[in-house]
C-alpha cells in the first residue's frame, strides 16, 4: 500500500489547484481522490490486468474533458499556467507508461497510447513512443503507418518515407504498408503540383523560363522539393515526377513483392478515391492495369477480371463518357463469363455483383434497362445460380425502371427454383416474391418446398447463413400466436434427420425463447403462470433431449427476464424456480456440464447477495471434478467474484463528477 500512498501524495497539489480555481467543489475533490485510490489499489494487485489501467486512463480522460468544459462555461480570466492545467493529461500518460511496463508485448496498448498523445498534441512524445514501439515490435505494420502519418502531419515527408521504407524492408508482404507508401508518394506529388501552381510555374514555358521556375522552386521548397528523383534538377525529370514516375515505380515494386489481387484492389481503390488531376489518375491506372494483365496473363481470376474490365470507370466520368465506359466494362465481363470454365460460378457471381452495383447507382433508366436485358439474356443461356438469384432480386427491386407484372415475376421465380432446386439464395428470392404477393397460403407452401430441398446438414460452410435463413424465414413472418406451433413443426422435421443435430439446437434455442416470451406476456396480463414454465421445459427435456449447450442458453434466456416493468417483482418470483429447474437438468449432462451449471447458478446467487448458498453450490460441484478440471474451475469462479466486485464498485460512484457532462 506504500505505492498507493505515494500516488495519493502526488495528487494533492493538482487537486488543491482545481478547488482553488473553483472548477471542482470540495465534495467532488474528495470523490476524485476516492476513485483514484480505488484505481491505484487495483493496479498494485499481484496479477495486473490491462483493463484496470484502461479504466483508470479513461476516467482521467473524462475528468480532463469535464475540466475543459467548466473552464469554458465559467469563462475564467487569463492567468499564469498552474499545475492543474496539465496534471490530468500528464496522469493519463503516466498510467499508460505504467501499463506498458507490464504489457510491453501488447501492440494495441501502444497504439492507444499513441492516439491519446496525438489527441493531446504531444508531438515530441508521439515521436518517442513510436520509436520505442517500433524497437519492440518491428514486424507490426500498423505502428509504421501511425508513425509515418504523424510525420506527414508535421510536414516531414522525408522522415515518413524513411519510416515506410524501413517497415517495407521488414514486412515486404504487408498490403497496408505498400498502400500507405503509394498514398504518401501520391500526396507528395500533389503537394509539389499545388506549390508550383501557386508560384505560377507552367510546364509549357520555354527552357529559359523553366530554369528560372526551377530555381524559384528550389529556393522556396528546400531540399524536399528535389528529394523525389535524387536531386535531379532537369526539367524533364520534374515533368516525369509530375506524371507519376515515382508513384509508378512504387507500384511496380509493390507488385513484385506481393503479386496478388488484394494488393491490386487496394491500390486501385486508393488511386480512384485520391484527389488528384484526371490525367495523373489515368496514367497511374493504366500502369496498374498493365501490371495486372501481365500478372494474370494466362487466365484472370474472377475478381481480377472485374478490376481489369472496370479500369475505365473513373470518378470524373459523366454523361456519354460514363455510359460508354459502363458498356465497355459490361461487354468485357460478359465475354469473361461466356469464355470461362463451364460449371464455374466465380465469374458469374462477379458479373452479377457488377450489374447489381451499377443498377443501384444514380444512372439513367435506359442504362439500367440495358444491364438488366444483358443479365436476362445471360440467364437464358446459363443456369448459373448467382445470375438467377441476382436477376430475381433486381426485377423486384424498388429502383427498377420498368418492373414486370407480379404474375410474370412469380412464374419466373418458380422456373428458376426448378432449374436450381438446391440453391438457398434463389429460394430466398422466391420466398420474398411470394410473401410480398400477400397470399399467405402460397408463401407458406413455398417455404415448405424450400425446406424439403435445402437441408442445413447438406449445406456448405460458406452457405450456412443462407440455409439457416431459408429454414428460419417464416419464423419472422408468422403471427406470434402461431409461432410456438411453427417451431414445433420445424423441430419435428429436423428430428427426422439425425445429421441435423446442430441445426436442431438452434431451433430449440429459439423455441425456448418463444416459451419464455409467451409466459412473460401472460404474466404482464395478470395471468397466473406458476408451474407452467417448468412444465414447458419438462416437455422440452423429454421430447427433444436438449444438450448441455441448449440448457446453458436456456439459463441465460430465463436469467435475463427481470426488468424495470410493473410486473418485475412477479417475474423475479418465478425466475428462481425456473433457473433452479434448468440448473438441475443442465448439471446431470456431464462432469464438465456440472461445473458450467454450478458457475452459472452460483453467479446468479451472488448477484442476489446470497453468497453462502453460492459457496455451497461451488463446493459440491468442485468435489466432482478431477484435479485439472478443478484448477480451471477455480480460476473461473474467481473471475465471477472479481466481476461482481467491480460491479459493486461501479454502483458506489453515485457522486462521481466525471458523470456531470
Amino acid at each position: 500500500m506504500e505505492r498507493v500512498q505515494f500516488q495519493q501524495e502526488q495528487m494533492l497539489a493538482e487537486l488543491k489547484d482545481l478547488a482553488r480555481k473553483g472548477l471542482f467543489s470540495q465534495q467532488e475533490v474528495k470523490q476524485i481522490m476516492k476513485k483514484r485510490t480505488a484505481f491505484e489499489t487495483a493496479l498494485v494487485r499481484r496479477v495486473a490486468k490491462k483493463g484496470d489501467f484502461l479504466r483508470y486512463a479513461n476516467y482521467e480522460m473524462t475528468l480532463e474533458t469535464l475540466r475543459r468544459k467548466r473552464i469554458d462555461r465559467l469563462q475564467l480570466p487569463p492567468s499564469p499556467p498552474s499545475i492543474s492545467d496539465y496534471a490530468l493529461v500528464r496522469r493519463q500518460f503516466h498510467i499508460f507508461e505504467r501499463a506498458l511496463k507490464k504489457f510491453k508485448g501488447d501492440i494495441g496498448l501502444w497504439i492507444q497510447y499513441l492516439q491519446v498523445a496525438k489527441r493531446e498534441g504531444a508531438r515530441a512524445l508521439v515521436g518517442r513512443i513510436s520509436a520505442r514501439a517500433l524497437q519492440l515490435h518491428p514486424n507490426s505494420p500498423a505502428l509504421y503507418i501511425l508513425a509515418a502519418s504523424h510525420e506527414l502531419q508535421h510536414l516531414s515527408p522525408t522522415s515518413a518515407r524513411t519510416l515506410l521504407q524501413r517497415g517495407i524492408r521488414l514486412n515486404p508482404e504487408s498490403v497496408d504498408l505498400w498502400r500507405e507508401y503509394v498514398k504518401m508518394e501520391l500526396g507528395f506529388v500533389e503537394s509539389l503540383r499545388r506549390r508550383w501552381e501557386v508560384l505560377g510555374l507552367d510546364e509549357t514555358k520555354d527552357e529559359k523560363g523553366a530554369t528560372q521556375n526551377r530555381e524559384a522552386a528550389v529556393e522556396t521548397d528546400g531540399p524536399s522539393a528535389m528529394d523525389a528523383d535524387g536531386a535531379d534538377e532537369s526539367e524533364e525529370a520534374r515533368k516525369e515526377v509530375m506524371d507519376g514516375a515515382i508513384v509508378n515505380a512504387v507500384i511496380s515494386n509493390a507488385v513484385k513483392a506481393i503479386p496478388s489481387f488484394p494488393l491490386f484492389n487496394s491500390i486501385h481503390s486508393l488511386i480512384i478515391s485520391y484527389p488528384c488531376p484526371p490525367q495523373l489518375r489515368r496514367v497511374l491506372l493504366e500502369h496498374l492495369h498493365s501490371l495486372l494483365r501481365a500478372r494474370f496473363s494466362s487466365s484472370l481470376e474472377p475478381d481480377a477480371a472485374k478490376l481489369y474490365a472496370t479500369r475505365f470507370l473513373t470518378p470524373e466520368l459523366e454523361g456519354d463518357e460514363l455510359i460508354d465506359a459502363v458498356k465497355r466494362a459490361n461487354e468485357d465481363l460478359l465475354d469473361a463469363v461466356k469464355t470461362g470454365p463451364s460449371g464455374s460460378t466465380g465469374m458469374a457471381k462477379v458479373y452479377a455483383q457488377f450489374v447489381e452495383e451499377w443498377i443501384g447507382k444514380d444512372i439513367e433508366g435506359h442504362m439500367k434497362l440495358y444491364l438488366l436485358t444483358m443479365l436476362q439474356s445471360l440467364c437464358s443461356s446459363s443456369s448459373s445460380p448467382p445470375l438467377l438469384s441476382a436477376h430475381l432480386r433486381l426485377i423486384t427491386a424498388a429502383n427498377h425502371p420498368s418492373p414486370p407484372s407480379a404474375q410474370k415475376i412469380r412464374k419466373l421465380a418458380k422456373k428458376y427454383t426448378s432449374i436450381s432446386p438446391t440453391v438457398a439464395d434463389i429460394w430466398l428470392a422466391r420466398l420474398d416474391i411470394e410473401h410480398s404477393s400477400g397470399d399467405t397460403e402460397e408463401w407458406k407452401k413455398t417455404w415448405g418446398e424450400a425446406r424439403q430441398h435445402i437441408s442445413p446438414a447438406a449445406g456448405k460452410e460458406d452457405q450456412e447463413d443462407l440455409v439457416n435463413s431459408v429454414w428460419f424465414y417464416g419464423l419472422d413472418r408468422v403471427p406470434s400466436e402461431e409461432l410456438k406451433e411453427t417451431y414445433e413443426a420445424l423441430l419435428l422435421e429436423a428430428m427426422r434427420n439425425p445429421s441435423m443435430h446442430s441445426f436442431q439446437e438452434k431451433l430449440l434455442n429459439g423455441y425456448i425463447r418463444v416459451l419464455r416470451d409467451g409466459s412473460i406476456r401472460d404474466l404482464m396480463a395478470g395471468t397466473n403462470i406458476k408451474g407452467r414454465q417448468e412444465k414447458d421445459l419438462e416437455h422440452v427435456a423429454q421430447k427433444y433431449l436438449p444438450s448441455a449447450e441448449v440448457w446453458a442458453t436456456a439459463f441465460d434466456t430465463f436469467s435475463t427476464t427481470a426488468s424495470s416493468t410493473e410486473a418485475a417483482s412477479r417475474i423475479d418470483e418465478n425466475e428462481e424456480t425456473v433457473l433452479r429447474f434448468i440448473y438441475d437438468k443442465w448439471r446431470v449432462k456431464s462432469s464438465s456440464a456440472s461445473g458450467e451449471a454450478a458457475l452459472a447458478w452460483a453467479a446468479w446467487l451472488v448477484r442476489r447477495r446470497r453468497g453462502a448458498e453460492a459457496a455451497d453450490v461451488v463446493s459440491r460441484a468442485r468435489s466432482l471434478l478431477d484435479e485439472q478440471e478443478r484448477h480451471g474451475f477455480d480460476i473461473r469462479w474467481r473471475r465471477v467474484l472479481d466481476e461482481e466486485e467491480e460491479n459493486d464498485n461501479g454502483e458506489d460512484d453515485t457522486h462521481d463528477p466525471a458523470r456531470d457532462q
